[in-house]
């Protein structure tokens, strides 16, 4: 069962029957009207005498078909849902459903003032002052439904952080930038800011349902109506750049217009013929979903391709209202993406962003971006590090489904755009030869094939041979005529052969905090190997120590580094059950190889050479 209404479950007895053969009538009603619904307004119900129903006020078409749409059961049945039905409960226990979903009864009902606010979740006396001079800079708006999301005995609750004054943003009030992003120095008619060349925003509002306390266009936000004088002249140039193929309508929020004003630009926008793709940029989804009406969705399908760009944040914010509105767009044919903030106390965490980002696939929402939090005037206290942004897109990698991660991006400052920023997983990239690490921190080497004159792929080893690099031989060695090049001699080595890739793991058998080979497969002393399947018990090699070198500068380069082949040199690691020989390396605790700053440390397993001749004095065990 899931939480959307057929039209008999809306036409249901408002009364739940609580014998033994009415369990399913019974339950069919508890999904009529969602938990924490109203039937009556009880100050315009009238008298009724004692134990006799209020008549439930009709609801119409409107709300009839949102409560109709589909919602997962996963979020049906989910502690946010339950939340959302205990904050109607709380805040607004005498509001019929006739009002509740209404999404103009929402707007007019916005809270707006100290007073309001108080009145709802009661704040300290002495704090008052303080936000009072925090509205002066930046209003307040947040509706009845955002509201029932958060909690009133929580100071500290991730939504009303985003949306409530604090006396943190007071202390922040000085510090920042009025446009961080340099949205006007790329402006070229008010309202409009082409940064990229072939796309442009278009701020058509200074209107929105809620108002976010981090929010970007801080400046422009005084809910004054963008004249349709100024819209037209946003058009034109649009119109006379023909370069422009896709334009994101902003604000604001454009769907706090009325459908009738919304479809005015959108249609002028469709009539340009350069003009692919219209993007809307929306929070009314999280924070008024009963905006989403037939009508809206009907006169948006008309305007494809149209996608429409949310703003979850946290997954207190997926209710069953939610989905529904992300249903009824979905099924218009709008693509929905989430662009969510990286912000300080709101969802700062690993757990926090993947609660996130499942929540929105059960949606079938698309994860976009996860934006580091702009440095915008009284918003300080929000921002996170580019590290801890960094932290979480490694904690999700590997950990979640790829298509449940977003992008971690930074809008840089004076319009400098989004640039992504992403863990470095290319460790070294050199003449065809990567050295990339996986989500668990095991490292391997890739070689690129190269094109043969008939357009067909060479295999590696004659890949390198195209580039000139030292051949390999089908162990996996150097050939002898490859030494004066790498300038190494064949030392204990079998006759001709020399080494290519560092040594192996610093606790081997497929274990290992160093770069290099995990376990070989048969060889007990072979190279660069700790235990092979069914061998002896030593625990592998160390890095040698002119990779151990490259390895620890790569942590410190900004950009992924070309890396040399380099001879092996026999570095130690240590064994559980055997010790691990050879000299040039420190012998460390946990069988952890010797290699200092490295940015890797986990599971590795670089080059396996199934043949790998054993060595001398090479790592091995009994």
């Amino acid at each position: 069962m899931d939480g959307s209404l057929t039209d008999a479950q809306l036409k249901a007895p408002s009364k739940i029957e609580t014998s033994p053969s009415s369990f399913a009538s019974s339950l069919e009603e508890a999904v009529v009207r969602p938990p924490g619904s109203r039937r009556a307004c009880d100050s315009s119900a009238g008298s009724h005498a004692a134990g006799r129903e209020e008549a439930v006020p009709p609801l119409n078409p409107e709300i009839r078909s949102f409560l109709r749409a589909f919602v997962p059961r996963a979020i049906a049945e989910s502690p946010e849902a339950a939340r959302a039905a205990q904050g109607r409960e709380l805040y607004y226990p005498h509001v019929p459903d006739s009002q509740w979903y209404d999404w103009k009864w929402q707007n007019r009902n916005r809270v707006t003032t100290l007073d309001e606010l108080y009145e709802k979740i009661p704040f300290p006396r002495e704090e008052w002052a303080t936000r009072r001079e925090v509205l002066r800079d930046f209003r307040m708006g947040v509706t009845p439904y955002y509201l029932t999301l958060m909690s009133r005995d929580d100071p500290a609750d991730p939504l009303l952080r985003q949306v409530v004054p604090l006396t943190d943003e007071y202390e922040h009030r000085a510090s920042g930038d009025e446009d961080p992003l340099g949205e006007e120095s790329f402006s070229p008619v008010p309202g409009i800011t082409h940064r990229y060349p072939d796309r442009c925003l278009m701020v058509v509002s200074n209107y929105c349902a809620i108002y976010c306390r981090y929010c970007t266009r801080k400046r422009i936000m005084y809910e004054d109506a963008v004249p349709e004088l100024e819209v037209q002249a946003m058009v034109d140039y649009i119109a006379r750049t023909p370069a422009i193929r896709d334009v994101v309508v902003s604000g604001g929020d454009p769907l706090t217009f009325s459908t009738d004003k919304l479809e005015r630009i959108l249609s002028k926008l469709r009539a340009i013929p350069h003009v692919e793709v219209i993007r809307i940029g929306s929070r009314v989804p999280v924070a008024n979903p009963m905006r989403v009406t037939d009508e809206l969705c009907e006169m948006l399908s008309r305007y494809h391709p149209l996608w429409i760009n949310v703003h979850y944040n946290h997954v207190h914010e997926i209710t069953p209202d939610a989905a529904r509105a992300c249903d009824k767009l979905i099924r218009a044919g709008i693509p929905l993406n989430n662009q969510a903030v990286l912000l300080r106390g709101v969802n700062d965490s690993v757990g926090a962003v993947k609660d996130l980002v499942h929540g929105l696939m059960k949606m079938r929402v698309r994860p976009y971006y996860l934006y580091i939090c702009d440095p915008v005037r009284g918003a300080n206290h929000f921002r996170t590090t580019v590290a801890k942004g960094i932290e979480i897109m490694e904690g999700l990698r590997g950990h979640t489904s790829g298509l449940a991660i977003p992008q971690f991006v930074v809008d840089a400052p004076r319009g400098g755009g989004k640039i992504p920023v992403n863990p470095q997983y290319l460790l070294a990239y050199d003449n065809g030869r990567a050295i990339l690490r996986n989500f668990q921190g095991k490292v391997f080497e890739y070689q690129d094939p190269i094109e043969r004159p008939g357009g067909s792929m060479a295999p590696a080893r004659l890949a390198n041979e195209a580039r000139g690099l030292p051949l390999l031989a089908k162990n996996g060695f150097v050939r002898p005529e490859a030494q004066g090049e790498l300038g190494v001699g064949l030392g204990n080595r079998p006759e001709g052969t020399v080494v290519v890739n560092g040594d192996g793991n610093g606790n081997g058998h497929g274990n290992g905090n160093g770069y290099g080979n995990g376990n070989g497969h048969g060889n007990g002393n072979g190279h660069g190997n700790g235990n092979g399947h069914g061998s002896g018990n030593g625990h592998g090699c160390g890095p040698s120590e002119p990779f151990a070198h490259t390895l620890a500068a790569l942590s410190r380069a900004s950009e992924p580094t070309a890396l040399p082949i380099v001879a092996d040199d026999d570095s130690k690691g240590s064994g559980a059950n055997g010790s691990a020989g050879g000299p040039g390396g420190a012998e460390l605790p946990h069988g952890r190889s010797s290699l200092a700053g490295a940015p890797v440390v986990g599971k590795s397993s670089w080059v396996h050479r199934r043949d790998a001749p054993p060595r001398n004095g090479g790592c091995g065990g009994s």
